[in-house]
């Protein structure tokens, strides 16, 4: 009797003892978070302020803040799916090393997984940073100041220009967690890519990395991918339903 494809994820799971799991914006989805590319996503809504535009540009500034504290993004308030809940546990049973995420929603942070065991290579939507010296912000605290002063949000520490800690467009990724986001593909034997297109380099790069060192690729996704021939399993379906039974099946 042939096995269906979640029986054969739940196999390779099952086989695995380094996890890394790669998410992108189709994870979240399933919560209500906007993505950002497809007809209806942020961009569509929204033209992107580029990295360089927003430090030379008090204006722009004005506007990119206006946009965070408004919420019209919508990338931050929502509440993880069970597609998250079903990494943790695959956290607690000693398999998942680390999550290598695409998205900017701190929701694998509120799912359980430990900020540390969370690669955010684009950065986070829920706080803020200072340009110059990295002291983090809180955007509740920005955002009151904002509203009761109509100044743009400044350091505390050293004056320095704060913008939300994801990264823009024009904005490069930070070395220091690229880097460590290759060491972890390096070293799992199971690399799983959930709800990601593939497209966006350098991050698309780290399931052929993994691939190349010896891990097994399982990528789960509502739509084909440019990486799908070189998987060693490819399910085309939802995330959470998907993951949720695979977690519970272990």
């Amino acid at each position: 009797m042939t096995r269906n494809p979640r029986q054969d994820l739940a196999a390779l799971i099952g086989e695995a003892r380094r996890i890394v799991a790669f998410t992108g914006a189709g994870i979240s989805t399933e919560s209500g978070i906007p993505d950002f590319r497809s007809p209806g996503g942020v961009w569509s809504k929204m033209t992107p302020i580029n990295f360089q535009d927003f430090v030379a540009d008090p204006d722009k500034r004005r506007e990119a803040w206006t946009r965070a504290f408004s919420g019209r993004a919508g990338w931050v308030g929502a509440a993880p799916n069970e597609g998250h809940y079903a990494l943790v546990r695959l956290m607690e049973q000693g398999k998942l090393s680390s999550v290598i995420t695409q998205n900017v929603d701190n929701l694998h942070q509120d799912s359980g997984i430990p900020p540390a065991r969370v690669i955010e290579l684009h950065g986070n939507a829920s706080y803020a940073t200072c340009l110059d010296c990295g002291l983090r912000h809180e955007l509740a605290d920005l955002k009151a100041r904002f509203v009761a002063t109509d100044e743009l949000p400044v350091c505390q520490a050293c004056g320095g220009i704060v913008k939300t800690a994801t990264i823009s467009f024009g904005q490069p990724l930070k070395p220091d967690v690229l880097k460590r986001a290759e060491r972890e593909s390096l070293n799992s034997d199971l690399f799983l890519v959930l709800g990601s297109s593939l497209v966006v380099y350098p991050a698309a790069a780290l399931p052929q990395v993994a691939k190349r060192n010896g891990a097994a690729l399982a990528i789960v996704n509502r739509d084909p991918t440019d990486l799908d021939d070189l998987a060693d399993l490819v399910l085309n379906d939802e995330i959470g339903p998907v993951m949720s039974e695979v977690a519970a099946s272990l």
